[in-house]
Protein backbone atom coordinates (compact mmCIF):
# COMPACT_ATOMS: atom_id res chain seq x y z
CA UNK A 1 0.00 0.00 0.00
CA UNK A 2 1.32 3.27 -0.82
CA UNK A 3 1.14 6.26 1.62
CA UNK A 4 -1.14 7.87 -0.63
CA UNK A 5 -3.21 4.92 -0.29
CA UNK A 6 -2.49 4.65 3.67
CA UNK A 7 -3.89 8.56 4.20
CA UNK A 8 -7.07 7.71 1.94
CA UNK A 9 -7.37 4.60 4.42
CA UNK A 10 -7.22 6.70 7.29
CA UNK A 11 -10.00 9.26 6.14
CA UNK A 12 -12.30 6.44 5.30
CA UNK A 13 -11.76 5.06 8.73
CA UNK A 14 -12.86 8.22 10.78
CA UNK A 15 -15.89 8.85 11.95
CA UNK A 16 -19.04 8.89 10.15
CA UNK A 17 -21.26 11.81 10.49
CA UNK A 18 -24.69 10.83 10.42
CA UNK A 19 -28.36 12.28 8.92
CA UNK A 20 -29.59 15.00 11.57
CA UNK A 21 -25.99 15.08 13.80
CA UNK A 22 -23.89 18.30 14.06
CA UNK A 23 -20.60 18.41 14.39
CA UNK A 24 -18.67 21.24 16.25
CA UNK A 25 -15.29 21.82 14.34
CA UNK A 26 -12.22 23.74 14.69
CA UNK A 27 -10.62 24.75 11.18
CA UNK A 28 -7.32 25.61 13.10
CA UNK A 29 -5.58 28.83 12.75
CA UNK A 30 -5.74 29.50 8.72
CA UNK A 31 -3.24 27.19 7.00
CA UNK A 32 -5.27 24.34 5.87
CA UNK A 33 -2.29 22.45 6.35
CA UNK A 34 -3.40 22.37 9.86
CA UNK A 35 -6.94 20.58 9.75
CA UNK A 36 -6.98 17.53 11.61
CA UNK A 37 -7.82 14.44 9.64
CA UNK A 38 -11.27 14.38 11.77
CA UNK A 39 -11.99 17.53 10.31
CA UNK A 40 -10.62 16.82 6.85
CA UNK A 41 -13.06 13.92 6.56
CA UNK A 42 -15.81 16.19 8.20
CA UNK A 43 -15.64 18.27 5.29
CA UNK A 44 -15.81 15.61 2.48
CA UNK A 45 -18.97 14.38 4.53
CA UNK A 46 -21.20 17.03 5.28
CA UNK A 47 -24.52 18.48 3.95
CA UNK A 48 -24.21 21.96 5.20
CA UNK A 49 -21.55 23.48 6.52
CA UNK A 50 -21.82 26.62 8.73
CA UNK A 51 -18.75 28.39 8.88
CA UNK A 52 -16.98 31.79 10.37
CA UNK A 53 -15.20 34.09 8.86
CA UNK A 54 -11.97 33.29 9.94
CA UNK A 55 -12.12 29.68 7.98
CA UNK A 56 -9.64 29.94 5.03
CA UNK A 57 -11.95 29.69 1.46
CA UNK A 58 -9.26 26.70 0.94
CA UNK A 59 -10.57 24.73 3.59
CA UNK A 60 -13.96 26.02 2.20
CA UNK A 61 -13.08 24.34 -1.40
CA UNK A 62 -12.17 20.78 0.45
CA UNK A 63 -16.34 20.73 1.22
CA UNK A 64 -17.48 20.00 -2.41
CA UNK A 65 -21.07 19.67 -2.88
CA UNK A 66 -22.19 20.82 0.87
CA UNK A 67 -24.06 23.94 1.40
CA UNK A 68 -22.01 26.65 2.77
CA UNK A 69 -23.80 28.87 4.97
CA UNK A 70 -21.44 32.02 6.33
CA UNK A 71 -21.67 33.13 9.91
CA UNK A 72 -19.75 35.96 10.41
CA UNK A 73 -18.15 36.23 13.53
CA UNK A 74 -15.61 38.63 12.84
CA UNK A 75 -14.54 41.26 15.60
CA UNK A 76 -16.55 44.48 14.07
CA UNK A 77 -18.23 42.94 10.89
CA UNK A 78 -21.66 41.73 10.27
CA UNK A 79 -22.52 38.91 11.94
CA UNK A 80 -25.47 36.77 12.10
CA UNK A 81 -26.03 36.51 16.28
CA UNK A 82 -25.49 33.69 18.40
CA UNK A 83 -28.95 32.50 19.24
CA UNK A 84 -29.70 32.47 15.04
CA UNK A 85 -26.64 30.48 14.73
CA UNK A 86 -27.68 27.91 16.89
CA UNK A 87 -31.43 27.81 15.89
CA UNK A 88 -29.99 27.25 12.34
CA UNK A 89 -27.99 24.46 13.04
CA UNK A 90 -30.94 22.66 14.98
CA UNK A 91 -33.00 23.49 12.02
CA UNK A 92 -30.76 21.79 9.76
CA UNK A 93 -29.99 19.02 12.00
CA UNK A 94 -33.79 18.44 12.54
CA UNK A 95 -34.15 18.80 8.88
CA UNK A 96 -32.33 15.52 8.82
CA UNK A 97 -29.18 17.26 7.14
CA UNK A 98 -25.33 16.24 8.06
CA UNK A 99 -24.00 19.87 9.75
CA UNK A 100 -20.53 20.59 10.28
CA UNK A 101 -20.36 23.93 12.56
CA UNK A 102 -16.56 25.61 11.30
CA UNK A 103 -15.08 27.74 13.46
CA UNK A 104 -11.70 29.22 12.90
CA UNK A 105 -8.90 27.74 15.97
CA UNK A 106 -10.52 25.30 18.17
CA UNK A 107 -14.34 25.40 19.02
CA UNK A 108 -13.82 25.81 22.88
CA UNK A 109 -10.92 27.98 23.11
CA UNK A 110 -12.97 31.59 22.76
CA UNK A 111 -15.34 29.92 20.00
CA UNK A 112 -18.33 29.84 21.46
CA UNK A 113 -18.51 26.48 21.04
CA UNK A 114 -19.49 25.49 24.56
CA UNK A 115 -22.76 27.60 24.20
CA UNK A 116 -23.48 26.00 21.02
CA UNK A 117 -22.98 22.25 22.05
CA UNK A 118 -25.32 23.69 25.31
CA UNK A 119 -27.59 24.15 22.85
CA UNK A 120 -27.78 21.19 20.69
CA UNK A 121 -28.05 19.11 23.92
CA UNK A 122 -30.98 20.91 25.04
CA UNK A 123 -32.96 20.17 21.67
CA UNK A 124 -31.98 16.70 22.17
CA UNK A 125 -29.54 17.08 18.76
CA UNK A 126 -26.69 14.61 18.47
CA UNK A 127 -23.16 16.06 17.97
CA UNK A 128 -19.37 15.68 18.27
CA UNK A 129 -16.51 18.59 19.38
CA UNK A 130 -13.81 17.86 16.37
CA UNK A 131 -11.04 19.83 17.99
CA UNK A 132 -9.01 22.27 16.13
CA UNK A 133 -5.56 23.90 16.63
CA UNK A 134 -5.93 26.94 18.52
CA UNK A 135 -4.63 29.77 16.83
CA UNK A 136 -2.62 31.38 19.48
CA UNK A 137 -0.17 28.26 19.70
CA UNK A 138 0.25 27.82 16.13
CA UNK A 139 0.61 31.22 15.81
CA UNK A 140 3.46 31.32 18.50
CA UNK A 141 5.21 28.27 17.31
CA UNK A 142 5.12 29.29 13.77
CA UNK A 143 6.94 32.49 14.68
CA UNK A 144 9.67 31.49 16.47
CA UNK A 145 8.14 31.84 20.76
CA UNK A 146 7.89 28.97 22.24
CA UNK A 147 4.85 29.09 24.46
CA UNK A 148 6.80 27.41 27.07
CA UNK A 149 10.37 27.43 27.49
CA UNK A 150 12.40 26.03 30.31
CA UNK A 151 13.87 28.83 32.70
CA UNK A 152 11.69 31.22 31.45
CA UNK A 153 8.36 30.12 32.41
CA UNK A 154 6.12 27.40 33.90
CA UNK A 155 2.52 28.44 32.74
CA UNK A 156 1.09 30.82 30.32
CA UNK A 157 -2.43 32.64 30.27
CA UNK A 158 -4.87 32.67 27.32
CA UNK A 159 -6.92 35.67 27.99
CA UNK A 160 -9.62 37.47 25.71
CA UNK A 161 -8.99 41.56 25.15
CA UNK A 162 -12.98 41.92 23.71
CA UNK A 163 -13.91 43.53 27.10
CA UNK A 164 -11.28 45.91 28.00
CA UNK A 165 -12.09 48.50 29.31
CA UNK A 166 -15.42 47.55 29.80
CA UNK A 167 -17.29 46.01 33.27
CA UNK A 168 -16.67 42.59 32.15
CA UNK A 169 -12.79 43.23 31.52
CA UNK A 170 -10.65 40.79 32.95
CA UNK A 171 -8.30 41.91 36.00
CA UNK A 172 -5.11 42.23 34.46
CA UNK A 173 -3.30 43.11 37.34
CA UNK A 174 -3.95 39.86 38.91
CA UNK A 175 -2.67 38.17 35.72
CA UNK A 176 0.57 40.63 35.41
CA UNK A 177 1.46 39.65 39.06
CA UNK A 178 1.49 35.74 37.95
CA UNK A 179 4.44 36.46 36.63
CA UNK A 180 4.20 34.52 33.56
CA UNK A 181 3.71 35.44 29.86
CA UNK A 182 -0.07 36.77 28.61
CA UNK A 183 -1.43 35.33 25.02
CA UNK A 184 -4.38 37.47 24.16
CA UNK A 185 -7.04 36.83 21.81
CA UNK A 186 -9.15 40.01 20.05
CA UNK A 187 -7.22 42.29 21.89
CA UNK A 188 -5.33 44.48 18.97
CA UNK A 189 -8.22 47.22 19.39
CA UNK A 190 -7.89 47.59 23.04
CA UNK A 191 -4.33 47.29 23.38
CA UNK A 192 -3.50 50.63 24.80
CA UNK A 193 -6.13 49.80 27.53
CA UNK A 194 -4.52 46.27 28.26
CA UNK A 195 -1.04 48.02 28.14
CA UNK A 196 -2.12 50.66 30.80
CA UNK A 197 -3.44 47.91 32.94
CA UNK A 198 -0.62 46.33 32.99
CA UNK A 199 1.89 49.09 33.57
CA UNK A 200 -0.26 50.05 36.08
CA UNK A 201 -0.08 46.59 37.79
CA UNK A 202 3.92 46.82 38.13
CA UNK A 203 4.52 45.26 34.95
CA UNK A 204 7.74 46.23 33.69
CA UNK A 205 7.82 48.83 30.51
CA UNK A 206 10.74 46.62 29.05
CA UNK A 207 8.62 43.48 29.02
CA UNK A 208 9.22 41.65 25.26
CA UNK A 209 6.09 41.47 23.43
CA UNK A 210 4.23 41.09 19.73
CA UNK A 211 1.55 41.33 17.85
CA UNK A 212 1.01 38.43 15.26
CA UNK A 213 -1.56 39.11 12.58
CA UNK A 214 -3.13 36.48 10.06
CA UNK A 215 -0.54 33.48 11.78
CA UNK A 216 -0.06 30.58 9.28
CA UNK A 217 -1.71 31.99 6.31
CA UNK A 218 0.05 34.07 3.77
CA UNK A 219 -0.54 37.13 4.60
CA UNK A 220 0.92 36.94 8.12
CA UNK A 221 2.48 39.80 10.07
CA UNK A 222 4.66 40.55 12.86
CA UNK A 223 5.78 42.61 15.10
CA UNK A 224 7.82 42.49 18.18
CA UNK A 225 8.82 45.43 20.81
CA UNK A 226 8.19 45.83 24.30
CA UNK A 227 5.52 46.25 26.35
CA UNK A 228 5.41 49.95 26.29
CA UNK A 229 6.16 50.23 22.37
CA UNK A 230 4.07 47.37 21.17
CA UNK A 231 0.80 49.12 20.79
CA UNK A 232 2.93 51.89 18.54
CA UNK A 233 5.03 49.51 16.82
CA UNK A 234 1.73 47.48 15.70
CA UNK A 235 0.35 50.76 14.72
CA UNK A 236 3.01 52.27 12.07
CA UNK A 237 3.22 48.57 10.48
CA UNK A 238 -0.79 48.96 10.05
CA UNK A 239 -1.29 45.60 11.23
CA UNK A 240 -5.10 44.61 11.90
CA UNK A 241 -6.81 41.63 13.43
CA UNK A 242 -7.26 38.81 13.28
CA UNK A 243 -4.30 38.86 15.86
CA UNK A 244 -2.30 37.58 18.70
CA UNK A 245 -0.89 39.93 21.48
CA UNK A 246 1.90 37.99 23.12
CA UNK A 247 3.65 39.82 26.23
CA UNK A 248 6.54 37.81 28.49
CA UNK A 249 9.57 37.02 28.13
CA UNK A 250 8.96 33.81 25.86
CA UNK A 251 8.74 36.26 23.03
CA UNK A 252 13.08 37.01 22.97
CA UNK A 253 13.08 33.18 22.10
CA UNK A 254 12.31 34.53 18.31
CA UNK A 255 15.11 36.97 17.93
CA UNK A 256 17.47 33.53 18.95
CA UNK A 257 15.77 31.05 17.48
CA UNK A 258 15.70 32.42 13.91
CA UNK A 259 19.66 33.87 13.96
CA UNK A 260 20.02 30.95 11.65
CA UNK A 261 18.43 30.26 8.67
CA UNK A 262 15.53 27.54 9.27
CA UNK A 263 14.54 24.28 6.70
CA UNK A 264 12.14 25.04 4.31
CA UNK A 265 8.56 23.91 6.11
CA UNK A 266 7.06 23.43 2.82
Amino acid sequence: MTGSQRIAALLDARAKLEPGHVWLAGAGPGDPGMLTLDVLSALAQADVVVYDALVDKSILDLAEGAELVFAGKRGGKPSATQDDITARLIAYARDGRRVLRLKGGDPFIFGRGGEEALALVKAGIPYRILPGVTSALAGLAESGIPATMRGINKAFTLATGHAAGTPDDLDWGALARTGQPIVVYMGLKNLPIIVKALLGAGLGPDTPAAVIASATTAAKRIVTGTLSTIHADATEAGLEAPAIIVIGDIVSMRDMLLALPTEPTA
